[in-house]
Formats: C-alpha cells, sequence, structure tokens
C-alpha cells in the first residue's frame, strides 16, 4: 500500500507540476544562494521554463553575476535536488 505523500508525488509528477513547485521554490530561496550582499541588490522576479529572471540595482552588479552564473545555477540545483535551473537571465 502506497502512502500519501508517494500518491500525491507521483501525480505532481506525472503532471510536471512538480517542476513548476521546484521552479517557484528558486524563488523563494534566491537569498539564501547567493548570500546577503548580492540579495540586497537583487531581486530574483519570475521563472520561466527554467530560467529564473533577476532584477539587478545597477550595471555593474548584472555584470558581476554574469561571470558567477554557473556556480549559481550549480547551487541552486543541489539545494533543489534535481536539476530545474538551466539558465539566468539578469536585467
Amino acid at each position: 500500500m502506497q502512502s500519501l505523500k508517494s500518491i500525491l508525488d507521483n501525480l505532481l509528477r506525472r503532471h510536471g507540476i512538480d517542476r513548476a513547485i521546484a521552479q517557484n521554490k528558486a524563488l523563494i530561496i534566491w537569498d539564501e544562494i547567493v548570500g546577503q550582499s548580492v540579495a540586497e541588490n537583487t531581486q530574483a522576479d519570475r521563472v520561466e521554463h527554467g530560467v529564473i529572471i533577476v532584477k539587478t540595482s545597477s550595471p555593474t552588479w548584472r555584470q558581476e553575476l554574469f561571470f558567477q552564473k554557473k556556480e549559481i545555477i550549480r547551487k541552486f540545483n543541489t539545494a533543489l535536488g534535481k536539476n530545474v535551473i538551466r539558465d539566468i537571465r539578469f536585467i
């Protein structure tokens, strides 16, 4: 007999909802992933098809974060337990 959690997990996975939940969780944990200094100068705005859209306070921050993009993506996917985030777009 399956547990209710197992049944719900299977249902969410079959309908692709688990991916949407994980993507939205990425918005919630943005500050934790990037740290206080970056969080004070950015805002994770939304996730579209595995791409996080992040507003930055200045072009300088945008450029600095561009160079850190691969590491931030790796941290996200590690924290989320699966490859959910494939790119970050800084605006």
